[in-house]
């Protein structure tokens, strides 16, 4: 039989083992770990601020990718992760800084050599239509369009119902239609669709239908032109290398007045203009259908030349189960110089770089300390975010370490500004992306917050039916595709949003650190626990 002391001998003991497991078992409120506290300290809004002043200052020029301001950021990147003792991935003779650099090649091709006429009038670039790139250059002539109404299948209205345009170039009305008590045929509210918000959509639909390009009528398209500007008129960028399959091509997607839209409808039998074409779908509320005998030439060869950009790479090595690897992204570059305008970046994405910056300072002093992280943890700054994802599409092609050894990607994309759906309350962040690959990454990230940041994790974006669409906007995409589990941390659009006035003055440098330390104590935890988080859905099915 036991004594007295025994007894309490042994419930300390059992109560010691219940509080060690309830420290290992996902799900249960964990202590705080003392030693990632201890190197979270590292991470402050001085350090970040005086990172900030430099990377998005007038000297570097707005960070185009590929050009001067790029290559002077991946410089200063790269020297200071040498300077916190990360070692170049590559080996070398030389200690050079490109040692950290995955180059990769772009081409980039000219905004300008468009020419467009129909039924023997001329229209220009920029003062008659416009066009985002991202197609291949075409020399075509079309004698029959397809006039399609908006261009939307829905339950409610379906503009390609009974309809065949198996390669023909088809023209639709940008929105949707409304009826004549200014409801949407679509919602059936006052309400708009993500079909009025998100062209993509329509350009994916009329290609799966087999249409083999479209023009979309803007009645707002002074307004739309001004809007998307610095875009239509800057160069394109894309890889270099490696063509695109026929399935994966875009097809041609033009802009264009009301004016140049009812030239092409004058060849009409049944004399239809923009204008009649709205109010009969207004009224008949159904669509409205027209095969147009319309004589186009359309002529598109731009420019071309090459360049290079790069990825920076800050490798960090584990211990025990250091083939493992977490990435952290960020893109560093930005949209450059306009005019005599330069757009600095400093939230988007100069807050992301300055994050990765101060997580690779804290995670290199802990393992210079001894105390480094189990798995290994790569931080990546990108180029050609800007460009569509590029930067981060190279390295999930031509991956580094593997990806199959890759636990996930976290990825930052603007962590500095607040947004006028939170408005004087800088304590929030949207989260995008990560309970859709693994339920466990979401409760790693829920579990540090709870631990340790205590701020307000918004999750409205991260809604499938999303009609921003910001889950397919940024470089945690490139990964998510290849089924590893993200999560991408973002502070919404603000007024400066693509604007030469994202400077660092408007950056919020409290926010930027307390969100920088919740990627911290995320990656911590994920770098430390006994098994990788497992993958519950698979984009591939």
């Amino acid at each position: 039989m036991l004594n007295k002391a025994s007894v309490i001998g042994l419930l300390a003991l059992i109560i010691l083992q219940i509080g060690t497991a309830a420290a290992v078992i996902p799900g249960l409120k964990n202590e705080k770990d003392t030693i990632a506290i201890l190197y979270s300290k590292t991470i402050t809004s001085k350090d970040i601020k005086a990172h900030l002043s430099v990377l998005a200052s007038d000297e570097y020029e707005g960070r185009e990718t590929g050009e001067a301001g790029q290559k002077k950021a991946a410089k200063y990147i790269s020297n200071y992760f040498s300077s916190i003792g990360i070692p170049p991935y590559r080996d070398s003779a030389e200690n050079d800084f490109q040692n950290y650099y995955q180059i990769f090649p772009l081409i980039i091709q000219s905004p300008y050599g468009a020419k467009i006429s129909s039924n023997g009038k001329d229209f220009q670039f920029i003062e008659d239509f416009y066009f985002f790139s991202g197609f291949e250059d075409i020399t075509t002539q079309i004698n029959e369009i397809s006039f399609l109404g908006y261009g939307i299948e829905s339950d409610e209205y379906n503009d390609y119902n009974g309809r065949d345009v198996v390669g023909k170039w088809i023209i639709i009305l940008a929105g949707e239609p409304f009826d004549k008590n200014e409801n949407s045929i679509v919602t059936g509210s006052k309400n708009s669709s993500n079909w009025s918000s998100d062209w993509r959509k329509k350009r994916k639909l009329a290609k799966e239908k087999g249409a083999i390009g479209m023009f979309i009528v803007s009645e707002d398209f002074e307004e739309n032109l001004n809007t998307n500007r610095h875009n239509v008129e800057r160069s394109s960028v894309k890889l270099a290398t490696v063509e695109k399959e026929e399935k994966d091509r875009q097809i041609p997607n033009f802009y264009m007045s009301v004016e140049m839209a009812n030239n092409i409808m004058a060849a009409s039998k049944t004399k239809t203009t923009v204008e009649s074409a709205k109010r009969r779908i207004s009224k008949k509320r159904k669509p409205y259908f027209e095969e147009i005998k319309s004589e186009i030439e359309i002529v598109v060869e731009r420019e071309k030349s090459e360049i290079q950009a790069e990825n920076v790479l800050g490798y960090i090595e584990g211990t025990d189960k250091k083939d493992e690897v977490i990435i952290i992204t960020a893109h560093y570059d930005h949209l450059g110089i306009s005019g005599e305008e330069i757009y600095n970046g400093a939230d988007d994405n100069g807050s992301g770089t300055v994050a990765l910056l101060e997580l690779a300072e804290a995670f290199a002093k802990a393992k210079s300390d001894g105390h480094g992280a189990r798995r290994s943890i790569l931080i990546m700054p990108v180029s050609g975010e800007e460009k569509g994802l590029l930067g981060s599409k190279y390295y999930t092609e031509n991956p580094v370490y593997p990806l199959e050894n890759t636990v996930a990607n976290l990825n930052i994309d603007m962590i500095g500004r607040i947004d006028t759906i939170h408005e004087g309350n800088p304590n929030y962040i949207y989260l995008i992306g990560a309970d859709r690959l693994s339920k466990e990454l979401h409760e790693v990230s829920e579990r540090a917050n709870s631990n340790y940041v205590n701020i307000e994790l918004d999750y409205r974006y991260n809604a499938e039916d999303d009609p921003n669409r910001f889950y397919y906007r940024s470089d945690h995409y490139n990964f998510a595709k290849n089924n590893i589990p993200v999560i991408f941390y973002f502070n919404g659009v603000h007024e400066d949003y693509h604007k030469p006035t994202d400077t660092v003055d408007k950056i919020n440098f409290s926010k930027l650190e307390k969100i920088t330390k919740l990627i911290y104590f995320t990656v911590w935890e994920l770098a430390n626990m006994e098994k990788r988080i497992v993958l519950t859905n698979d984009t591939t099915e």
